[in-house]
Protein backbone atom coordinates (compact mmCIF):
# COMPACT_ATOMS: atom_id res chain seq x y z
CA UNK A 1 0.00 0.00 0.00
CA UNK A 2 1.28 3.28 -1.02
CA UNK A 3 2.36 5.90 1.52
CA UNK A 4 -0.16 8.59 1.57
CA UNK A 5 1.48 12.42 1.57
CA UNK A 6 -0.48 15.61 2.48
CA UNK A 7 0.28 18.43 0.70
CA UNK A 8 -0.32 22.08 2.58
CA UNK A 9 0.81 24.58 0.22
CA UNK A 10 -1.90 27.47 -1.11
CA UNK A 11 0.30 27.55 -4.25
CA UNK A 12 -1.33 25.21 -6.95
CA UNK A 13 1.71 25.35 -9.36
CA UNK A 14 3.77 23.85 -6.10
CA UNK A 15 1.04 21.35 -5.45
CA UNK A 16 1.52 20.29 -8.80
CA UNK A 17 5.59 20.30 -8.84
CA UNK A 18 5.21 18.69 -5.98
CA UNK A 19 2.71 16.19 -6.76
CA UNK A 20 4.37 14.69 -10.38
CA UNK A 21 7.30 13.52 -8.72
CA UNK A 22 5.59 12.00 -5.51
CA UNK A 23 2.78 10.05 -7.72
CA UNK A 24 5.64 9.04 -9.82
CA UNK A 25 7.87 7.55 -7.12
CA UNK A 26 4.82 5.74 -6.06
CA UNK A 27 2.73 7.43 -3.36
CA UNK A 28 -0.59 8.48 -2.82
CA UNK A 29 -0.93 12.28 -2.68
CA UNK A 30 -3.48 14.67 -1.27
CA UNK A 31 -3.60 18.42 -0.69
CA UNK A 32 -5.17 21.32 1.34
CA UNK A 33 -4.34 25.32 0.87
CA UNK A 34 -4.68 26.85 4.07
CA UNK A 35 -3.66 26.16 7.48
CA UNK A 36 -7.38 25.42 8.24
CA UNK A 37 -8.26 22.60 5.28
CA UNK A 38 -4.75 21.07 6.04
CA UNK A 39 -5.45 20.63 9.42
CA UNK A 40 -9.33 19.42 8.35
CA UNK A 41 -7.39 17.06 5.75
CA UNK A 42 -5.18 15.73 8.36
CA UNK A 43 -7.80 14.54 11.12
CA UNK A 44 -9.58 12.90 7.19
CA UNK A 45 -7.47 11.75 5.68
CA UNK A 46 -4.74 10.79 8.14
CA UNK A 47 -1.57 10.94 6.22
CA UNK A 48 1.72 9.60 6.92
CA UNK A 49 3.56 12.42 5.99
CA UNK A 50 2.96 16.23 5.58
CA UNK A 51 4.66 18.75 3.31
CA UNK A 52 4.10 21.94 4.82
CA UNK A 53 4.43 25.15 3.49
CA UNK A 54 5.58 28.33 6.03
CA UNK A 55 3.83 31.53 4.36
CA UNK A 56 0.00 30.58 3.32
CA UNK A 57 -2.75 32.39 4.43
CA UNK A 58 -0.60 34.40 6.65
CA UNK A 59 2.86 34.76 6.70
CA UNK A 60 3.14 32.47 9.80
CA UNK A 61 0.16 29.92 9.33
CA UNK A 62 2.92 27.19 8.91
CA UNK A 63 4.61 27.63 12.04
CA UNK A 64 1.23 27.65 13.95
CA UNK A 65 -0.02 24.91 11.88
CA UNK A 66 3.12 22.70 12.97
CA UNK A 67 2.44 23.79 16.70
CA UNK A 68 -0.62 22.62 16.42
CA UNK A 69 0.26 18.85 15.08
CA UNK A 70 3.43 18.77 16.85
CA UNK A 71 3.47 21.22 19.82
CA UNK A 72 2.76 20.19 23.76
CA UNK A 73 -0.96 19.96 23.58
CA UNK A 74 -0.89 18.62 20.17
CA UNK A 75 -2.76 15.28 19.60
CA UNK A 76 -0.83 12.01 19.90
CA UNK A 77 -1.80 10.45 16.80
CA UNK A 78 -0.54 14.28 15.22
CA UNK A 79 2.80 13.96 17.18
CA UNK A 80 3.85 10.21 14.92
CA UNK A 81 3.40 12.22 11.35
CA UNK A 82 6.73 13.45 10.32
CA UNK A 83 6.02 17.66 8.77
CA UNK A 84 8.48 17.85 5.89
CA UNK A 85 8.52 22.22 6.22
CA UNK A 86 8.81 23.67 2.79
CA UNK A 87 9.38 27.59 2.10
CA UNK A 88 11.26 30.22 0.16
CA UNK A 89 10.96 32.18 3.17
CA UNK A 90 14.99 32.47 3.35
CA UNK A 91 14.90 33.99 0.09
CA UNK A 92 12.51 36.42 0.92
CA UNK A 93 13.09 37.83 4.20
CA UNK A 94 16.34 37.83 6.55
CA UNK A 95 14.99 34.82 8.98
CA UNK A 96 16.89 31.80 8.73
CA UNK A 97 15.39 28.77 10.86
CA UNK A 98 15.32 25.17 10.76
CA UNK A 99 13.89 22.12 12.44
CA UNK A 100 13.39 23.19 16.40
CA UNK A 101 11.58 21.11 18.86
CA UNK A 102 10.66 24.65 20.68
CA UNK A 103 10.56 26.71 18.07
CA UNK A 104 9.88 25.05 15.22
CA UNK A 105 8.43 21.36 15.46
CA UNK A 106 8.98 19.84 12.49
CA UNK A 107 11.12 16.18 11.21
CA UNK A 108 12.69 18.07 8.22
CA UNK A 109 13.14 21.49 6.19
CA UNK A 110 13.71 21.82 2.21
CA UNK A 111 13.84 25.02 0.64
CA UNK A 112 11.72 26.14 -2.83
CA UNK A 113 12.53 25.50 -5.38
CA UNK A 114 12.62 21.82 -4.18
CA UNK A 115 14.98 19.44 -6.49
CA UNK A 116 12.53 16.35 -6.97
CA UNK A 117 15.10 13.69 -6.11
CA UNK A 118 16.28 15.84 -2.78
CA UNK A 119 12.44 15.69 -2.05
CA UNK A 120 12.11 11.98 -2.74
CA UNK A 121 14.98 11.42 -0.47
CA UNK A 122 14.02 13.23 2.12
CA UNK A 123 10.91 11.62 2.43
CA UNK A 124 12.30 8.00 2.31
CA UNK A 125 14.72 9.06 5.19
CA UNK A 126 11.49 10.53 7.19
CA UNK A 127 9.09 7.90 6.30
CA UNK A 128 11.87 5.11 7.62
CA UNK A 129 11.71 6.87 11.49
Amino acid sequence: MAHKILIIDDDPDVVLALRMPLESAGYEVHDAHSQESGLKAVDQLKPDLIILDVMMDTHTAGFQLAHKLHGPAAKEEHKAIPILMLTAIHQTTPLRFGPDEDYLPVDGFIEKPVDPQKLIAEIKKLLKK
